[in-house]
């Protein structure tokens, strides 16, 4: 879980709340594409960790029963 990302959030949701204050629905727009955005990658790079643990995992059964 990445801190940039869940910082990115934050900021879109504060940007999304603004352009509901003020009205500005292009402002809400764009908070809301760059929570959604940063989500995405968010979870793209938990699936990345997941994978590569997986991998480590397979590798570590593979050198014991080399042995």
């Amino acid at each position: 879980m990445s801190l940039e990302e869940k910082f990115n959030q934050a900021k879109g949701s504060v940007k999304e709340g603004v352009g509901k204050l003020t009205g500005d629905t292009k402002t809400q727009a764009e908070g809301v594409a760059e929570k959604v955005a940063s989500k995405a990658k968010e979870v793209a790079e938990d699936a990345k960790e997941a994978v590569e643990g997986a991998i480590e995992g397979v590798k570590n059964i593979i050198k014991k029963d080399d042995k």
